[in-house]
């Protein structure tokens, strides 16, 4: 595999450097070439595939939110198709609204913090400021959820975390959800913290009202780093 066509960030390229060189990141490119071969629509787009990392060098990062694999669906906006994904896990771009995990996750904003919810779903101000937000599968086939879990994508994101883990100090892991509890033993929780939730799905019920987001600036506070402004849409 050739690193300089892999479209992310030098910082992260260097330290995955070794990553990309096993046989596990060569199935996932081959998965994907075959899927784009069939004619199959992949979520998100190609250059947005590493869209978690790139927007968060490792140096900067304070918290990781964790989801499973991208939005697979699309909403019409004046006569236009547009696509939820857009490679940060549980946000949308503007203009697109809320969809209902988001609109919980708004909730709990507003319950813990007073934040007043935004129209739109586009979540990538947190990021400016060192929130990651990385889907465990980096990406998807078009109205088919969870389709592209085989690729391996998740050892590649199982890699993430455990560089993290290993390599920086003081960063808060926001696991929301038993897919993304068992990252659990990944993480050393001597160097940092761990921040659980039942998922913000409608489906599932304790996620408004968790303090989650509270919790995670206790413990950036604790690290003795800048707190997040959750506000900040």
């Amino acid at each position: 595999m050739q690193l300089d066509r892999i479209q992310i960030s030098s910082a992260w390229k260097e330290a995955l450097r070794e990553e990309f060189k096993k046989p596990y990141f060569e199935k996932i490119r081959d998965c994907y070439i075959k899927a784009k071969q069939r004619g199959d629509v992949i979520f998100p787009k190609g250059k947005l595939t590493f869209e978690a990392l790139n927007r968060v060098d490792p140096q900067n990062l304070k918290v990781v939110i964790l989801g499973q694999d991208p939005y697979h669906g699309e909403v019409m906006i004046d006569g236009v198709l547009i696509p939820q994904a857009m490679g940060l896990s549980f946000s949308v771009p503007k203009p697109l609204p809320p969809p209902p995990s988001l609109k919980n996750i708004y909730k709990e904003l507003q319950q813990s913090l007073g934040v007043i919810p935004p129209v739109y779903g586009d979540l990538s101000r947190w990021c400016d400021q060192g929130v990651m937000l990385l889907n465990a599968i980096l990406s998807v086939k078009k109205g088919e959820a969870s389709s592209h879990a085989h690729f391996g994508w998740e050892i590649f994101t199982d890699s993430v975390i455990s560089y993290i883990s290993s390599n920086l100090d003081g960063v808060v892991f926001m696991l929301w959800g038993n897919y993304a509890k068992k990252k659990i033993p990944l993480i050393d929780q001597t160097r940092h913290a761990v921040v659980t939730a039942p998922h913000p799905s409608p489906l599932a019920r304790g996620f408004v009202g968790s303090g989650v987001f509270v919790a995670a600036n206790e413990m950036l506070r604790r690290f003795g780093k800048e707190e997040i402004d959750w506000g900040k849409l």
